[in-house]
Protein backbone atom coordinates (compact mmCIF):
# COMPACT_ATOMS: atom_id res chain seq x y z
CA UNK A 1 0.00 0.00 0.00
CA UNK A 2 2.98 2.30 1.08
CA UNK A 3 4.84 1.61 -1.86
CA UNK A 4 2.00 2.21 -4.66
CA UNK A 5 1.29 5.43 -2.69
CA UNK A 6 4.91 6.66 -3.13
CA UNK A 7 4.63 5.55 -6.70
CA UNK A 8 1.56 7.44 -7.24
CA UNK A 9 2.98 10.82 -5.29
CA UNK A 10 5.99 10.44 -7.86
CA UNK A 11 3.90 9.95 -10.85
CA UNK A 12 1.72 13.05 -9.83
CA UNK A 13 5.02 15.23 -8.51
CA UNK A 14 6.48 14.63 -11.97
CA UNK A 15 3.67 15.72 -13.75
CA UNK A 16 3.02 19.21 -11.74
CA UNK A 17 6.54 19.60 -12.43
CA UNK A 18 6.40 18.73 -16.66
CA UNK A 19 3.04 20.96 -16.59
CA UNK A 20 5.10 24.07 -15.38
CA UNK A 21 7.82 23.80 -17.58
CA UNK A 22 5.73 23.43 -20.56
CA UNK A 23 3.70 26.50 -19.69
CA UNK A 24 7.61 28.07 -21.00
CA UNK A 25 7.55 30.25 -18.10
CA UNK A 26 10.12 32.91 -19.12
CA UNK A 27 13.88 31.48 -17.56
CA UNK A 28 13.98 34.62 -15.43
CA UNK A 29 11.09 33.96 -13.35
CA UNK A 30 10.89 34.17 -9.88
CA UNK A 31 12.35 31.15 -8.45
CA UNK A 32 9.84 31.18 -5.64
CA UNK A 33 6.54 31.41 -7.70
CA UNK A 34 8.06 27.71 -9.23
CA UNK A 35 9.77 25.87 -6.37
CA UNK A 36 8.90 24.45 -3.88
CA UNK A 37 5.89 22.49 -5.11
CA UNK A 38 3.24 21.93 -2.49
CA UNK A 39 4.07 18.72 -1.31
CA UNK A 40 1.01 18.71 0.95
CA UNK A 41 -1.37 18.94 -1.27
CA UNK A 42 0.45 16.76 -4.01
CA UNK A 43 0.06 13.94 -1.50
CA UNK A 44 -3.22 14.80 -1.36
CA UNK A 45 -3.62 14.18 -4.82
CA UNK A 46 -1.56 11.15 -4.88
CA UNK A 47 -4.10 10.03 -2.04
CA UNK A 48 -6.93 10.20 -3.98
CA UNK A 49 -5.09 8.80 -7.11
CA UNK A 50 -4.69 5.64 -5.12
CA UNK A 51 -7.65 5.70 -3.78
CA UNK A 52 -9.97 5.21 -7.01
CA UNK A 53 -6.97 3.54 -8.76
CA UNK A 54 -8.03 0.48 -5.44
CA UNK A 55 -11.50 1.04 -4.62
CA UNK A 56 -13.49 2.53 -7.48
CA UNK A 57 -16.41 0.41 -8.59
CA UNK A 58 -15.04 0.02 -12.15
CA UNK A 59 -11.25 0.17 -13.46
CA UNK A 60 -10.22 3.48 -14.44
CA UNK A 61 -6.77 3.92 -16.55
CA UNK A 62 -4.41 6.12 -15.66
CA UNK A 63 -4.21 8.52 -18.45
CA UNK A 64 -8.45 9.06 -17.62
CA UNK A 65 -7.33 10.15 -14.05
CA UNK A 66 -4.63 12.29 -14.76
CA UNK A 67 -6.60 14.22 -17.97
CA UNK A 68 -9.67 14.56 -15.62
CA UNK A 69 -7.01 15.91 -13.27
CA UNK A 70 -5.48 18.11 -15.53
CA UNK A 71 -9.20 19.49 -16.70
CA UNK A 72 -10.81 19.98 -13.17
CA UNK A 73 -7.51 22.16 -12.53
CA UNK A 74 -7.95 24.36 -14.92
CA UNK A 75 -11.47 24.71 -15.84
CA UNK A 76 -11.93 25.59 -11.95
CA UNK A 77 -9.84 28.82 -12.29
CA UNK A 78 -12.81 30.24 -14.67
CA UNK A 79 -15.34 30.19 -17.26
CA UNK A 80 -12.54 30.54 -20.10
CA UNK A 81 -9.84 28.62 -19.64
CA UNK A 82 -9.85 24.33 -20.15
CA UNK A 83 -8.08 21.59 -21.54
CA UNK A 84 -8.17 20.78 -24.82
CA UNK A 85 -7.91 17.07 -25.43
CA UNK A 86 -7.06 16.10 -28.82
CA UNK A 87 -10.37 16.80 -30.68
CA UNK A 88 -11.12 19.76 -28.79
CA UNK A 89 -7.20 21.26 -29.90
CA UNK A 90 -8.18 20.60 -33.50
CA UNK A 91 -11.33 21.99 -33.26
CA UNK A 92 -9.89 25.06 -32.14
CA UNK A 93 -7.32 25.53 -34.75
CA UNK A 94 -10.44 24.40 -37.94
CA UNK A 95 -12.95 27.08 -36.23
CA UNK A 96 -10.27 30.06 -36.10
CA UNK A 97 -9.80 29.80 -39.64
CA UNK A 98 -13.51 29.65 -40.41
CA UNK A 99 -14.75 26.63 -41.24
CA UNK A 100 -16.05 23.50 -38.83
CA UNK A 101 -18.87 20.64 -38.06
CA UNK A 102 -21.76 21.54 -35.68
CA UNK A 103 -24.43 23.65 -35.04
CA UNK A 104 -23.17 27.17 -35.10
CA UNK A 105 -22.90 28.17 -31.28
CA UNK A 106 -20.45 30.03 -29.11
CA UNK A 107 -20.69 28.45 -25.68
CA UNK A 108 -19.71 28.59 -22.12
CA UNK A 109 -20.27 26.67 -18.62
CA UNK A 110 -22.34 28.06 -16.35
CA UNK A 111 -23.60 25.75 -13.14
CA UNK A 112 -22.46 22.81 -14.67
CA UNK A 113 -24.85 23.82 -17.86
CA UNK A 114 -23.79 24.59 -21.38
CA UNK A 115 -24.98 28.79 -21.35
CA UNK A 116 -25.00 29.60 -25.12
CA UNK A 117 -22.97 33.05 -25.68
CA UNK A 118 -24.39 34.20 -29.23
CA UNK A 119 -25.67 31.62 -32.00
CA UNK A 120 -23.18 32.49 -34.87
CA UNK A 121 -25.45 33.74 -37.87
CA UNK A 122 -26.43 32.20 -41.00
CA UNK A 123 -26.02 28.41 -39.12
CA UNK A 124 -28.22 26.01 -38.14
CA UNK A 125 -28.95 27.06 -34.26
CA UNK A 126 -29.07 30.73 -35.82
CA UNK A 127 -32.09 29.23 -37.77
CA UNK A 128 -33.59 26.78 -35.37
CA UNK A 129 -34.16 30.33 -33.15
CA UNK A 130 -31.25 29.17 -30.15
CA UNK A 131 -31.25 32.82 -28.05
CA UNK A 132 -28.15 34.23 -26.57
CA UNK A 133 -28.49 33.42 -22.78
CA UNK A 134 -30.42 30.03 -23.42
CA UNK A 135 -29.69 27.28 -20.61
CA UNK A 136 -28.97 23.90 -22.17
CA UNK A 137 -29.89 21.38 -20.04
CA UNK A 138 -30.25 17.88 -22.14
CA UNK A 139 -28.33 16.86 -25.90
CA UNK A 140 -30.42 14.09 -27.18
CA UNK A 141 -31.43 12.09 -24.03
CA UNK A 142 -28.55 12.57 -22.27
CA UNK A 143 -28.24 15.24 -19.60
CA UNK A 144 -25.60 17.85 -19.61
CA UNK A 145 -25.28 18.53 -15.37
CA UNK A 146 -21.90 16.43 -14.95
CA UNK A 147 -20.18 17.22 -18.27
CA UNK A 148 -17.47 19.03 -18.89
CA UNK A 149 -17.97 21.96 -21.46
CA UNK A 150 -14.98 19.90 -24.04
CA UNK A 151 -18.31 16.94 -23.31
CA UNK A 152 -20.76 18.94 -23.99
CA UNK A 153 -19.03 20.38 -27.49
CA UNK A 154 -18.11 16.97 -28.67
CA UNK A 155 -21.77 15.75 -28.11
CA UNK A 156 -22.67 18.81 -30.13
CA UNK A 157 -20.60 18.01 -33.04
CA UNK A 158 -21.07 15.12 -35.36
CA UNK A 159 -22.07 14.29 -38.98
CA UNK A 160 -23.33 16.93 -41.23
CA UNK A 161 -27.14 15.78 -41.85
CA UNK A 162 -27.40 14.26 -38.65
CA UNK A 163 -29.90 15.43 -35.90
CA UNK A 164 -29.60 16.54 -32.27
CA UNK A 165 -32.43 17.71 -29.81
CA UNK A 166 -31.49 20.55 -27.78
CA UNK A 167 -33.53 20.57 -24.29
CA UNK A 168 -33.59 24.23 -23.59
CA UNK A 169 -34.16 26.18 -20.35
CA UNK A 170 -35.44 29.91 -21.49
CA UNK A 171 -35.88 32.54 -19.03
CA UNK A 172 -39.47 33.62 -19.71
CA UNK A 173 -40.68 30.48 -20.40
CA UNK A 174 -42.38 28.70 -18.20
CA UNK A 175 -41.48 24.73 -19.29
CA UNK A 176 -37.98 23.50 -21.43
CA UNK A 177 -37.93 24.56 -24.78
CA UNK A 178 -36.97 21.78 -27.39
CA UNK A 179 -35.16 22.53 -30.03
CA UNK A 180 -34.36 20.12 -33.12
CA UNK A 181 -31.36 20.83 -35.53
CA UNK A 182 -30.09 19.49 -38.21
CA UNK A 183 -26.07 19.53 -37.89
CA UNK A 184 -23.82 21.08 -41.11
CA UNK A 185 -20.92 22.46 -42.10
CA UNK A 186 -20.16 25.70 -40.24
CA UNK A 187 -18.84 28.00 -42.60
CA UNK A 188 -18.59 31.08 -41.42
CA UNK A 189 -18.57 34.23 -43.42
CA UNK A 190 -16.61 37.10 -41.09
CA UNK A 191 -17.82 39.71 -42.95
CA UNK A 192 -20.28 40.90 -44.99
CA UNK A 193 -21.56 44.32 -46.48
CA UNK A 194 -23.57 46.31 -48.40
CA UNK A 195 -25.00 49.46 -49.75
CA UNK A 196 -28.03 50.68 -47.29
CA UNK A 197 -28.23 53.63 -49.76
CA UNK A 198 -26.61 55.75 -51.81
CA UNK A 199 -24.00 57.38 -49.80
CA UNK A 200 -24.10 55.11 -47.00
CA UNK A 201 -22.21 51.99 -46.41
CA UNK A 202 -22.72 48.46 -43.74
CA UNK A 203 -20.18 46.07 -42.84
CA UNK A 204 -20.70 43.36 -40.30
CA UNK A 205 -18.53 41.53 -38.45
CA UNK A 206 -19.97 38.16 -37.36
CA UNK A 207 -16.57 36.55 -35.54
CA UNK A 208 -12.93 37.28 -35.74
CA UNK A 209 -10.85 34.91 -37.54
CA UNK A 210 -7.64 35.08 -39.52
CA UNK A 211 -8.97 36.75 -42.85
CA UNK A 212 -11.18 39.03 -41.13
CA UNK A 213 -9.14 42.05 -41.47
CA UNK A 214 -8.34 41.34 -45.47
CA UNK A 215 -12.45 40.56 -45.86
CA UNK A 216 -13.40 44.10 -44.77
CA UNK A 217 -11.01 45.67 -46.98
CA UNK A 218 -11.94 43.93 -49.93
CA UNK A 219 -15.33 44.52 -48.96
CA UNK A 220 -15.10 48.33 -48.09
CA UNK A 221 -13.51 48.42 -51.44
CA UNK A 222 -16.29 47.36 -53.24
CA UNK A 223 -18.30 49.82 -51.19
CA UNK A 224 -16.50 52.64 -52.28
CA UNK A 225 -16.68 51.21 -55.80
CA UNK A 226 -20.24 53.32 -56.08
CA UNK A 227 -19.23 56.24 -54.78
CA UNK A 228 -17.66 58.05 -51.64
CA UNK A 229 -19.35 56.85 -48.26
CA UNK A 230 -21.06 59.55 -46.28
CA UNK A 231 -21.49 57.32 -43.43
CA UNK A 232 -20.77 53.94 -42.22
CA UNK A 233 -22.62 51.30 -40.01
CA UNK A 234 -20.32 48.89 -37.98
CA UNK A 235 -22.57 45.90 -37.35
CA UNK A 236 -20.54 43.83 -34.00
CA UNK A 237 -23.75 42.72 -32.59
CA UNK A 238 -23.94 38.85 -31.50
CA UNK A 239 -20.29 38.62 -32.43
CA UNK A 240 -18.96 36.31 -29.89
CA UNK A 241 -15.21 37.71 -30.67
CA UNK A 242 -12.30 35.66 -32.01
CA UNK A 243 -8.52 36.48 -32.60
CA UNK A 244 -6.89 39.43 -31.00
CA UNK A 245 -4.78 40.15 -34.09
CA UNK A 246 -8.17 40.33 -35.62
CA UNK A 247 -9.54 42.90 -33.60
CA UNK A 248 -6.34 45.31 -33.90
CA UNK A 249 -6.72 44.75 -37.80
CA UNK A 250 -10.50 46.00 -38.12
CA UNK A 251 -9.46 48.77 -35.18
CA UNK A 252 -6.73 49.88 -37.24
CA UNK A 253 -8.76 50.38 -40.50
CA UNK A 254 -9.73 53.24 -39.11
CA UNK A 255 -7.79 54.51 -36.77
CA UNK A 256 -4.70 56.60 -37.31
CA UNK A 257 -1.44 54.88 -37.59
CA UNK A 258 0.24 53.75 -34.40
CA UNK A 259 -3.10 54.29 -32.38
CA UNK A 260 -3.63 52.18 -29.48
CA UNK A 261 -5.93 49.76 -29.88
CA UNK A 262 -5.69 48.07 -26.82
CA UNK A 263 -3.42 46.97 -24.54
CA UNK A 264 -2.79 43.66 -21.79
CA UNK A 265 -1.66 43.15 -18.66
CA UNK A 266 -1.03 39.31 -16.73
CA UNK A 267 1.93 38.45 -14.50
CA UNK A 268 3.98 37.49 -16.86
CA UNK A 269 6.02 39.77 -18.77
CA UNK A 270 4.75 38.28 -22.42
CA UNK A 271 1.58 39.51 -20.94
CA UNK A 272 1.83 43.17 -20.32
CA UNK A 273 1.78 44.54 -24.03
CA UNK A 274 0.21 47.08 -26.25
CA UNK A 275 -1.17 46.40 -29.20
CA UNK A 276 -1.49 49.53 -31.71
CA UNK A 277 -2.46 50.25 -35.39
CA UNK A 278 0.54 48.95 -36.74
CA UNK A 279 1.67 45.93 -39.12
CA UNK A 280 3.39 44.06 -36.48
CA UNK A 281 0.04 44.15 -34.08
CA UNK A 282 -2.22 42.65 -37.07
CA UNK A 283 -0.59 41.04 -39.31
CA UNK A 284 0.32 36.84 -38.45
CA UNK A 285 2.94 35.32 -40.60
CA UNK A 286 1.53 37.52 -43.79
CA UNK A 287 3.73 40.22 -44.48
CA UNK A 288 1.30 41.82 -47.16
CA UNK A 289 -0.09 45.20 -45.44
CA UNK A 290 -3.47 44.87 -46.56
CA UNK A 291 -4.66 47.29 -44.85
CA UNK A 292 -2.63 49.71 -47.61
CA UNK A 293 -5.17 49.44 -50.20
CA UNK A 294 -8.14 50.58 -47.69
CA UNK A 295 -9.81 53.58 -49.43
CA UNK A 296 -9.39 57.06 -50.12
CA UNK A 297 -11.39 58.47 -47.17
CA UNK A 298 -11.71 55.57 -44.56
CA UNK A 299 -9.69 57.22 -41.82
CA UNK A 300 -12.40 60.59 -41.66
CA UNK A 301 -15.43 58.92 -42.72
CA UNK A 302 -18.65 58.89 -40.13
CA UNK A 303 -19.32 56.14 -38.03
CA UNK A 304 -21.61 54.13 -35.77
CA UNK A 305 -20.82 51.04 -34.00
CA UNK A 306 -23.88 48.39 -33.32
CA UNK A 307 -23.45 46.52 -29.91
CA UNK A 308 -25.60 44.26 -28.00
CA UNK A 309 -25.52 42.23 -24.96
CA UNK A 310 -23.52 39.24 -27.46
CA UNK A 311 -21.20 41.18 -28.33
CA UNK A 312 -17.97 39.76 -26.63
CA UNK A 313 -14.14 40.00 -26.48
CA UNK A 314 -12.84 40.94 -29.48
CA UNK A 315 -15.88 43.13 -30.56
CA UNK A 316 -15.16 45.00 -27.08
CA UNK A 317 -11.74 45.74 -28.55
CA UNK A 318 -12.87 47.22 -31.17
CA UNK A 319 -16.01 48.91 -29.89
CA UNK A 320 -13.94 50.01 -26.76
CA UNK A 321 -10.98 51.39 -29.19
CA UNK A 322 -13.39 53.62 -31.77
CA UNK A 323 -15.18 54.95 -28.40
CA UNK A 324 -12.16 56.12 -26.95
CA UNK A 325 -10.74 57.32 -30.01
CA UNK A 326 -13.84 59.58 -30.39
CA UNK A 327 -13.51 58.03 -33.74
CA UNK A 328 -17.28 56.68 -34.04
CA UNK A 329 -20.34 56.31 -31.72
CA UNK A 330 -21.22 53.40 -30.22
CA UNK A 331 -25.00 52.08 -30.18
CA UNK A 332 -27.50 49.79 -28.89
CA UNK A 333 -27.23 48.09 -25.19
CA UNK A 334 -24.42 46.87 -22.98
CA UNK A 335 -21.97 44.50 -24.52
CA UNK A 336 -20.94 41.01 -22.91
CA UNK A 337 -17.93 42.31 -20.68
CA UNK A 338 -15.32 39.46 -21.54
CA UNK A 339 -12.09 41.27 -20.71
CA UNK A 340 -9.68 38.47 -20.18
CA UNK A 341 -7.27 37.29 -22.31
CA UNK A 342 -6.79 33.49 -23.21
CA UNK A 343 -3.61 31.50 -24.74
CA UNK A 344 -3.32 28.55 -25.95
CA UNK A 345 -0.28 26.73 -24.32
CA UNK A 346 0.33 23.24 -25.96
CA UNK A 347 0.97 20.30 -23.58
CA UNK A 348 1.90 18.16 -26.80
CA UNK A 349 1.33 17.84 -30.34
CA UNK A 350 -2.02 17.27 -29.77
CA UNK A 351 -3.06 18.71 -26.65
CA UNK A 352 -3.14 21.70 -25.21
CA UNK A 353 -4.36 23.97 -22.01
CA UNK A 354 -6.50 27.55 -22.62
CA UNK A 355 -5.28 29.47 -19.81
CA UNK A 356 -5.89 33.12 -19.20
CA UNK A 357 -3.16 34.68 -18.75
CA UNK A 358 -4.03 38.75 -19.16
CA UNK A 359 -7.25 41.38 -18.77
CA UNK A 360 -6.86 43.85 -21.52
CA UNK A 361 -7.86 46.78 -21.50
CA UNK A 362 -9.29 49.59 -24.02
CA UNK A 363 -6.81 52.87 -24.91
CA UNK A 364 -8.22 55.28 -21.58
CA UNK A 365 -7.08 52.63 -19.43
CA UNK A 366 -10.80 50.79 -19.06
CA UNK A 367 -11.21 47.80 -18.02
CA UNK A 368 -14.68 45.88 -19.02
CA UNK A 369 -14.34 42.76 -17.45
CA UNK A 370 -17.43 41.80 -15.84
CA UNK A 371 -18.81 45.17 -17.32
CA UNK A 372 -18.71 45.56 -20.99
CA UNK A 373 -19.03 48.38 -23.24
CA UNK A 374 -21.60 51.21 -22.51
CA UNK A 375 -23.23 52.51 -25.10
CA UNK A 376 -22.97 56.21 -25.99
CA UNK A 377 -26.30 56.00 -27.53
CA UNK A 378 -28.63 53.32 -25.82
CA UNK A 379 -30.98 51.91 -27.97
CA UNK A 380 -33.20 48.71 -27.36
CA UNK A 381 -35.87 46.63 -29.33
CA UNK A 382 -38.81 45.41 -27.14
CA UNK A 383 -38.89 42.29 -29.80
CA UNK A 384 -35.79 41.25 -28.82
CA UNK A 385 -37.00 38.89 -25.95
CA UNK A 386 -33.55 38.22 -25.07
CA UNK A 387 -32.87 41.99 -23.94
CA UNK A 388 -32.66 42.20 -20.22
CA UNK A 389 -32.09 38.39 -20.44
CA UNK A 390 -28.78 38.13 -21.75
CA UNK A 391 -26.39 35.93 -19.60
CA UNK A 392 -23.26 38.20 -19.39
CA UNK A 393 -20.10 37.48 -18.06
CA UNK A 394 -20.60 38.67 -14.59
CA UNK A 395 -23.37 36.24 -14.41
CA UNK A 396 -20.61 33.42 -15.08
CA UNK A 397 -19.69 31.37 -12.29
CA UNK A 398 -16.07 31.83 -11.08
CA UNK A 399 -15.58 35.02 -13.73
CA UNK A 400 -12.43 37.25 -13.07
CA UNK A 401 -13.01 40.23 -10.87
CA UNK A 402 -12.74 43.95 -12.38
CA UNK A 403 -9.64 45.58 -10.89
CA UNK A 404 -9.96 48.75 -12.38
CA UNK A 405 -13.80 49.73 -11.49
CA UNK A 406 -14.80 48.17 -8.27
CA UNK A 407 -18.72 48.84 -8.99
CA UNK A 408 -18.90 47.22 -12.14
CA UNK A 409 -21.17 44.06 -11.26
CA UNK A 410 -23.10 46.26 -9.35
CA UNK A 411 -26.70 46.74 -11.28
CA UNK A 412 -26.75 51.06 -12.01
CA UNK A 413 -28.78 52.80 -14.72
CA UNK A 414 -27.51 54.15 -17.39
CA UNK A 415 -27.53 58.16 -17.28
CA UNK A 416 -27.73 57.88 -20.64
CA UNK A 417 -31.23 58.50 -22.51
CA UNK A 418 -32.73 54.84 -23.77
CA UNK A 419 -34.37 54.69 -27.32
CA UNK A 420 -37.11 52.06 -27.30
CA UNK A 421 -38.52 50.90 -30.58
CA UNK A 422 -42.53 51.36 -31.35
CA UNK A 423 -44.27 47.95 -30.30
CA UNK A 424 -45.34 45.67 -33.11
CA UNK A 425 -48.41 46.40 -34.55
CA UNK A 426 -50.99 43.80 -33.46
CA UNK A 427 -51.94 40.96 -30.99
CA UNK A 428 -48.97 38.48 -30.46
CA UNK A 429 -49.32 35.48 -29.25
CA UNK A 430 -47.57 34.56 -26.13
CA UNK A 431 -46.10 31.57 -27.05
CA UNK A 432 -44.77 33.00 -30.40
CA UNK A 433 -41.19 33.18 -31.37
CA UNK A 434 -40.19 36.50 -32.22
CA UNK A 435 -39.53 36.87 -35.60
CA UNK A 436 -35.99 37.44 -36.97
CA UNK A 437 -35.16 40.76 -37.66
CA UNK A 438 -32.83 40.85 -41.23
CA UNK A 439 -29.55 43.14 -40.24
CA UNK A 440 -29.79 46.59 -41.56
CA UNK A 441 -33.49 46.21 -42.93
CA UNK A 442 -35.98 48.18 -42.41
CA UNK A 443 -37.39 46.46 -39.31
CA UNK A 444 -33.74 46.66 -37.65
CA UNK A 445 -35.03 49.79 -35.34
CA UNK A 446 -31.18 50.16 -34.31
CA UNK A 447 -29.88 49.96 -37.58
CA UNK A 448 -32.38 52.26 -38.76
CA UNK A 449 -31.38 54.71 -35.57
CA UNK A 450 -27.79 54.32 -36.65
CA UNK A 451 -28.37 55.83 -40.21
CA UNK A 452 -30.39 58.68 -38.71
CA UNK A 453 -27.46 59.43 -36.59
CA UNK A 454 -25.17 59.42 -39.55
CA UNK A 455 -27.67 61.89 -41.24
CA UNK A 456 -27.70 64.28 -38.63
CA UNK A 457 -31.74 63.33 -38.04
CA UNK A 458 -33.28 63.53 -34.78
CA UNK A 459 -33.37 59.75 -32.94
CA UNK A 460 -35.06 60.51 -30.00
CA UNK A 461 -38.33 60.51 -31.03
CA UNK A 462 -39.46 57.67 -29.14
CA UNK A 463 -40.14 56.62 -25.43
CA UNK A 464 -37.01 58.08 -23.23
CA UNK A 465 -36.06 56.56 -19.93
CA UNK A 466 -33.65 56.64 -17.49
Amino acid sequence: MRSKLQQAGLVLTGLCAGILISLNFPANADKAELAPLPVPEIRALASVFNAIKQSYVEPVDDKTLITEAISGMVTGLDPHSAYLDADAFKDLQVSTEGKFGGLGIEVGMEDGFVKVISPIEDTPAYRAGVKAGDLIVKLDDTPVKGMSLAEAVKHMRGKPGTKIVLTIARKGEDRPVTVTIVRDVISVQSVKSKLAEPGYGYVRVTQFQESTARDLVTHLDRLYDKGPLKGLVLDLRNDPGGLLNGAVGVSAAFLPPDALVVSTNGRVEDAKREFRAVPDDYLRGDRDDFLKKLPVGIKDVPMVVLVNGGSASASEIVAGALQDHHRAKVLGTQTFGKGSVQTILPLSETTAIKLTTARYYTPSGRSIQAKGIEPDIVVEDPRDKAVGHRVREADLVGHLTNDRDPDAEKPHESDKPTIEAPAPEGDVKKDEPPKRIEPASAEDFQFQEALKLLKGEPIVQNTVTK
